[in-house]
C-alpha cells in the first residue's frame, strides 16, 4: 500500500480528533479498568457502534498525553498487510512526532499478523491501545501471542445510568417529577436501547438495519468466508425475536432447511461478534449447559428498530435481557460467572445465578409485574427453592416498581425496583 495514502487517511482522522470534546462525553463504567501506564497493551472490545473509540480517545485526552491514532475500519485501508504496518508507524510519526508514547489502533483486527506488529511495539515501550469487534480474532490471538501481555476491556452499549447521564434525566431525587421522568426514561431505554450514536437519529430503524448488516457481512461473513449469508441473517434475526430463550438448534435446522452443525456455527458467529451473548444452564455436567444455552441480544435497541421485526412486545423478557447485560458489566471483572437455573424441565426456572468458580453466591429473579399473588408466589418459590438446592441464601427478585424485603420459608428476599438496581441505588 504507498506510503502517500496511509498519509492522507490517517491527516483526515488526525483531524477529526482535534475537535473532541472528551468533556462533554458520558463517563463510561469500564473507563475504571484501564491501567493507563502499565506496560500491557489495553485491548478494547465489543459490538460495533458501542463506544469503543470514544472510550479510548477520552481516556487518552483527559490524561492530555501525546498520542499517535490510526483506525483501520476505513476503505481505503481494506487491502492493507502486515508488512503495510510498519509504513503505518512511520506515518504516524511522521502526522504525530517521533516523540509519542501511547499509539492507539482502532479495528486493526482484520489486518492479518496485526498481533505481531503489537507485541514489537509494546518491545520498544510502547503504551499501546487497541479496538476491536470480533471475540474469537481478539481473544483468541492475543492469548496466543500476547500471553500476559494485555489488559481486555469489554464494552457494552449505554447502561441505563449511563443512557440518563446522556440525556440528562435527574436520577438522585425523591420528588414525582423525578420519579416520573426516571421510569420514562427506562420504558424508553428497553425500547430503543443504548448505542451511542443512536440516541440522537429519528431514522432508529435504517441506523440498525445497517449495524445488523455491518455485524453479518463485515464481521462475520467476510472473515469466516460464508458463502450463505441469507442463512445467517434468518438465524440473527431468529435469536433477535426470540431472545432469553433456549436455542434449540434441531428447530432451526428444520424450519431453515439446513444442519445442526451450521446453525452452532453461525451461532456462535453471532456471538464472536458480540451481537449475542449465551447463557449456560447450571449444572455440574457440561454437556447439560451446552446443549441448554439461552441466547440473549446485546442491546434491546435491536428488537424493534429492524426489518423482519417480530419480537413480542413483552416487558418482562426486555427488562430480563437488560438485567443479563448489566450482569456482564458488574461481573466480569470480579471473575464470576453467571448461569440459569432450572432443576427440571417441568419446573419454574431462576433467571440468574451468579457463581464465584463453583459456589452460586446470588440468585436473580427478574419479573416486571408482581402485583397479583399468582406470581408473586411464582417467582418467590422459585428462589426458595433454588436457594435450598444450591445453599444460597442471596435471594434478589428484580421487579418494575417495589422495593421491599420479605421473608417465606425463612428465607430473606430482597425485593428491589428494577431502576433502582440498573442505577445501582
Amino acid at each position: 500500500m504507498e506510503e502517500k495514502t496511509i498519509i492522507q487517511v490517517l491527516a483526515e482522522q488526525k483531524e477529526y480528533v482535534e475537535g473532541y470534546h472528551p468533556e462533554k462525553w458520558v463517563k463510561r463504567r469500564e473507563e475504571q479498568l484501564f491501567e493507563f501506564d502499565s506496560p500491557l497493551a489495553q485491548v478494547v472490545i465489543g459490538v460495533r457502534r458501542s463506544g469503543k473509540s470514544t472510550l479510548c480517545h477520552k481516556i487518552l485526552l483527559e490524561h492530555n498525553v501525546k498520542y499517535g491514532y490510526a483506525n483501520f475500519d476505513d476503505d481505503r485501508l481494506a487491502n492493507m498487510q502486515v508488512e503495510d504496518l510498519n509504513t503505518v508507524l512511520s506515518c504516524i510519526y511522521q502526522i504525530y512526532g517521533v516523540d509519542i508514547k501511547y499509539i492507539f489502533l482502532d479495528e486493526i483486527q482484520d489486518v492479518d499478523g496485526w498481533h505481531l506488529f503489537v507485541n514489537r511495539l509494546l518491545r520498544t515501550n510502547l503504551h499501546v491501545v487497541v479496538t476491536g469487534s470480533n471475540a474469537k480474532l481478539l481473544s483468541g490471538e492475543l492469548a496466543t501471542h500476547l500471553t500476559g501481555r494485555y489488559n481486555e476491556i469489554h464494552l457494552f452499549p449505554f447502561s441505563f445510568r449511563e443512557y440518563c447521564e446522556y440525556h440528562n434525566i435527574q436520577t438522585n431525587g425523591l420528588t414525582t417529577k423525578v420519579e416520573a421522568e426516571t421510569k420514562r426514561a427506562f420504558m424508553e431505554y428497553i425500547t430503543n436501547g443504548g448505542f451511542p450514536e443512536l440516541q440522537n437519529i429519528r431514522n432508529k430503524r435504517g441506523y440498525v438495519q445497517s449495524l445488523l448488516e455491518a455485524i453479518v457481512t463485515k464481521d462475520i461473513q467476510q472473515r469466516f468466508k460464508i458463502r450463505n449469508v441469507d442463512v445467517l441473517r434468518k438465524i440473527a434475526n431468529h435469536l433477535i425475536n426470540n431472545a432469553c430463550q433456549e436455542v434449540n438448534y434441531g428447530n432451526i435446522a428444520i424450519l431453515l432447511g439446513t444442519t445442526d452443525m451450521t446453525i452452532k456455527k453461525y451461532v456462535d458467529y453471532l456471538r464472536q461478534a458480540f451481537l449475542i451473548q449465551l447463557l449456560c444452564k447450571h449444572s455440574f455436567k457440561s454437556k447439560e449447559r451446552i446443549r441448554n444455552a439461552k441466547a440473549y441480544i446485546v442491546d434491546p435497541g435491536l428488537q424493534n428498530n429492524r426489518e423482519n421485526s417480530f419480537a413480542a412486545e413483552n416487558i418482562g423478557w426486555r427488562l430480563e435481557n437488560v438485567v443479563y447485560t448489566e450482569l456482564l458489566r458488574r461481573c466480569s471483572n470480579d471473575f464470576l460467572d453467571i448461569y440459569y437455573y432450572k432443576a427440571s424441565p417441568r419446573s419454574k426456572e431462576v433467571d440468574f445465578v451468579v457463581c464465584n468458580q463453583d459456589k452460586a453466591v446470588e440468585l436473580i429473579q427478574v419479573a416486571y409485574d408482581i402485583d397479583s399473588d399468582k406470581t408473586f408466589n411464582r417467582e418467590t418459590s422459585s428462589l426458595v427453592k433454588a436457594s435450598k438446592a444450591l445453599h444460597c441464601d442471596n435471594l434478589t427478585l428484580i421487579a418494575f416498581t417495589q422495593t421491599r424485603n420479605v421473608e417465606i420459608d425463612s428465607k430473606q428476599i430482597r425485593i428491589v425496583s428494577a431502576i433502582n438496581w440498573l442505577l445501582n441505588i
